[in-house]
């Protein structure tokens, strides 16, 4: 029986069955599949490591030369190295016999026997609360803002929010999700001490600090493109289901939309401008009904039938008679998702100079609270 991960602050050296996986991630033709066939053969990744080549053999999918490099590895230096690695960049491992793998992962058709982990992963009883958020590298300002406003409302909801730590609409995502003071977990492409691109380094410590990174390659593997994919079925494999935002005809998003449908897991897409190459992807996804149109935060909890997501997160009351005549003005207009200034002022019918003190204001009587790119929304409910 393997035994459970260490959890972070516990001695950084993982068990001996723990050390075998890590050997076997490291031979060659070996992969996620054949490792958990092997241990179930086996009874544990020891055993596997201690079985004779012939017996390796009569495991299906194990062929000669598959049995010969697990038979044959005894590279300690490199288990060694992996260890080191994990304890430098403060990560630890999950196995799949581990009771904190997360539940949805652990459903889908080829989920990895570990993941590298840095941070803290949500309990993993119960069906979980995590939606995927993902789009391309090469957002527009439209694509931006309802990646951050679905993102941030789905944070401050209680839902997890999942991506992969690239340009564009994920490392929008992932900003929203800190924002509002909630969960988000990054999935790389790469091994966790390779963050890509590189520039996301200082977003990946604080994904690692509001939630975690996770990972399935080995210490030092680089971020090539033939890993995504395998990165893009965790972000869905992960999820109730995985809202696109702007994607192109061809692209990563497109995939995970892909596979989330041969996982059985729901696909949401927000439309676009018809003449917007950004939007193409998004578009057919809904035009072949692959994806569910959807509009608002509102309209993927129904489609997931959850209707108690908004439980004790009701906004406290205020009463109008203690706001001016502008504050109330612009309380009227304001709602629970952001809004940017522009937008505000439009729906109050007021100046930006008048709007930004009134709403300072508001902010310091916490009734409002302001978010990056001048945008704000409702922190309080006003009775009317």
């Amino acid at each position: 029986m393997i035994r459970l991960a260490k959890t972070p602050g516990a001695s950084p050296l993982p068990p001996d069955d723990q050390r075998a996986l890590i050997a076997l991630s490291l031979v060659p033709g070996v992969g996620t599949s054949r490792i958990r066939s092997l241990v179930s053969v086996f009874g544990s990744p020891r055993g596997v490591l201690g079985a004779s080549r012939s017996a390796l053999t009569r495991v299906p999918g194990v062929g000669p030369r598959t049995a010969g490099a697990i038979a044959a590895f005894r590279d300690d230096a490199a288990v060694d190295r992996q260890i080191a690695e994990a304890e430098r960049v403060g990560t630890y491992m999950v196995t799949l016999w581990d009771g904190r793998y997360p539940h949805l992962l652990r459903q889908i058709y080829d989920p990895p026997a570990f993941l590298w982990v840095r941070g803290e992963l949500p309990a993993a009883e119960g069906p979980g609360r995590a939606i995927g958020i993902v789009g391309t590298r090469r957002p527009t300002s439209y694509g931006r803002r309802t990646a951050y406003d679905f993102a941030y409302v789905l944070a401050r909801l209680g839902f997890t929010i999942v991506s992969g730590l690239a340009y564009g609409i994920d490392a929008v995502a992932h900003g929203a999700a800190l924002e509002a003071g909630g969960r988000t977990l990054a999935v790389l492409g790469s091994g966790m001490d390779k963050i890509y691109p590189s520039r996301h380094g200082t977003l990946a410590r604080e994904i690692a600090n509001g939630g975690a990174l996770l990972s399935e390659f080995p210490l030092g593997t680089k971020p090539e493109g033939s890993n995504f994919p395998r990165r893009n079925r965790l972000v869905s494999g992960l999820c109730l289901g995985t809202v696109i935002i702007e994607a192109y005809e061809e692209g990563g998003a497109l995939i995970t939309a892909r596979l989330a449908l041969e996982q059985n897991r729901e696909v949401f897409a927000v439309p676009g401008p018809i003449h917007s190459p950004s939007s193409a992807g998004t578009n057919r996804l809904i035009q072949h009904g692959e994806a569910r149109l959807v509009l608002h935060v509102e309209d993927v909890l129904q489609e997931l039938g959850i209707e108690e997501a908004t439980a004790g997160t009701r906004m406290p009351a205020v009463d109008p008679s203690d706001l001016a005549p502008g504050e109330r003005r612009l309380c009227r207009a304001l709602a629970t998702d952001p809004m940017h200034i522009d937008a505000i002022c439009s729906a109050a019918d007021v100046d930006p100079a008048t709007a930004l003190v009134d709403l300072l204001n508001l902010e310091f009587k916490g009734i409002v609270r302001q978010l990056a790119g001048k945008h704000f929304c409702l922190a309080a409910a006003v009775v009317t």
